[in-house]
């Protein structure tokens, strides 16, 4: 079958794999019906972070069920599916307790599609067929309704905007999001389907204007380092040192700030002015499989809107050229 490899210094294209197998009672394959890309494959897209060999593309994805093993109990073929991009077999103490994303049951990071991120060969999205280890724990039904080509980034980065929001604002906060990329805009979003006040900060034009089209009060500013006020609640969608300053010097005393970036370069946090104001900092990866049936209920309640955020949509065929240039906020590519 085909599969999409992008990375490693060259330009995206398309290889002869292997089809894969059930080879469990509990996997499933799955036919991906649209993959959005997430802001780490942008990056890697453009050689911005380094991937040494090229990778299988595609970890934010629905998909369609095309064969299932003999002990899979919830799902069937033809099931529409939404799949998190982080492998976890729902049984055991982490993903009962809600932290499917450390599950004991594969290597730590076990990730589709992310290869240079330590997520392993699990196989990626832009390609024919996907094996789902874990079947019933994994697959959640997309909602009647709800247009599956819409919703692919559920999977990941829309997840990731909704946990910097939802656990932690309530009614009548104001809500600050600094962003850089999709995550920050997904957040966005999470604040309108929750009804809280939002200002979100970025230096890109048009991911300012997909922020007020939202309605958040837009703030054009490449932060600095300095405080944009005093918030409750903010989500630092930022990678820069400067951007996490920035966020922690606008959370208000008691309020919680929450980074959704990854530092790659080293940041002195202000550890004792946070302790006088008595910060809460939280830094994690998303914990995707947990977060998924609330953000679908948003979805289809008409409350979120994941699919208004999307940018650009190719087919899986156009993708290699597509990929080769710049991308927005947000790309999903459809199966042909």
């Amino acid at each position: 079958m085909r599969a999409l490899y992008g990375g490693g210094g060259g330009a995206p294209h398309f290889r002869d794999v292997p089809a894969p197998e059930l080879g469990s009672g509990v996997a499933a394959l799955v036919r991906p019906l649209a993959v959005a890309l997430c802001d780490l494959d942008v990056a890697y897209l453009a050689h911005l972070l380094p991937t040494g060999e090229p990778y299988a593309v595609g970890h934010e994805f629905t998909a369609e069920v095309a064969a299932v093993g003999a002990d899979v109990a919830t799902l069937r073929p033809g099931d529409v599916v939404a799949v998190p991009f982080q492998i976890s077999c729902g049984h055991c103490d982490r993903c009962r307790g809600g932290r499917s994303l450390y599950c004991r049951s594969v290597p730590p990071l076990s990730t589709f599609g992310l290869a240079p991120f330590g997520g392993g060969d699990w196989g990626g999205a832009v390609a024919d067929l996907v094996r789902v280890p874990y079947a019933d724990a994994m697959c959640v039904p997309v909602p009647d309704g709800v247009d599956p080509l819409g919703v692919a980034a559920v999977s990941d980065n829309a997840v990731d905007g909704y946990r910097c929001v939802a656990p932690y604002a309530r009614a009548g906060d104001d809500v600050l999001v600094l962003g850089s990329a999709s995550v920050g805009l997904y957040a966005v979003a999470t604040a309108r389907a929750l009804a809280v006040n939002c200002t979100y900060v970025d230096d890109a034009p048009e991911r300012l204007a997909a922020a007020e089209r939202l309605g958040a009060t837009v703030v054009e500013a490449a932060p600095d380092g300095t405080g944009f006020g005093e918030f409750p609640t903010v989500a630092a969608c930022v990678s820069t040192p400067d951007g996490l300053l920035s966020a922690l010097r606008s959370t208000e005393p008691g309020g919680t700030c929450v980074s959704a970036g990854i530092h790659y370069f080293p940041v002195e946090p202000p550890l004792y002015d946070l302790y006088r104001r008595g910060i809460t900092f939280v830094t994690a990866r998303a914990s995707a499989r947990d977060d998924m049936p609330a953000v679908l209920r948003l979805i289809a309640q008409g409350r979120l809107a994941v699919a208004d955020l999307t940018a650009r949509t190719a087919t899986f065929a156009d993708a290699p050229d597509v990929l080769s240039g710049p991308l927005p906020h947000k790309t999903v590519l459809t199966a042909d």
